[in-house]
């Protein structure tokens, strides 16, 4: 089955995750990326926002997940945020959730970042 797709691209926050203690004292960004996948036809026909999933409270999702508890792997935030929202929202069928930190620093490497990607489902 193809579902239709709700994206949020580049959000950013400042938080304190990381496995290195210099992470989590000094902080660095966090570009998250969220793709939720649900049939999207009932809110094309009706024109309305109770039909659909609003983009706020996915951004508020996000939000809270990276900007709450530290937590050690990119990993464990992705898992996160994709299990609160398929909790929330019990008309999506997929959430990817791609976490990065820009300009990631790595000794003896010049990289633009490093990221991770969660696809999770309800099947």
């Amino acid at each position: 089955m193809s579902w239709d797709m709700i994206s949020l691209r580049g959000m950013l926050f400042f938080a304190y995750h990381g496995a290195r203690p210099e992470e989590r004292t000094l902080g660095q960004r966090f570009a998250v990326d969220l793709d939720v996948h649900l049939d999207l036809r009932p809110a094309g026909q009706s024109d309305n926002v109770r039909d659909t999933v609003n983009y706020s409270e996915l951004h508020t999702i996000a939000r809270e997940v990276v900007m709450g508890d530290p937590r050690n792997l990119l990993e464990s935030l992705g898992e996160r945020i994709a299990s609160q929202v398929l909790a929330e929202f019990s008309t999506v069928a997929r959430v990817r959730v791609r976490i990065a930190k820009p300009s990631v620093a790595i000794a003896g490497s010049i990289l633009a970042e490093a990221a991770v990607t969660v696809d999770r489902s309800r099947s």
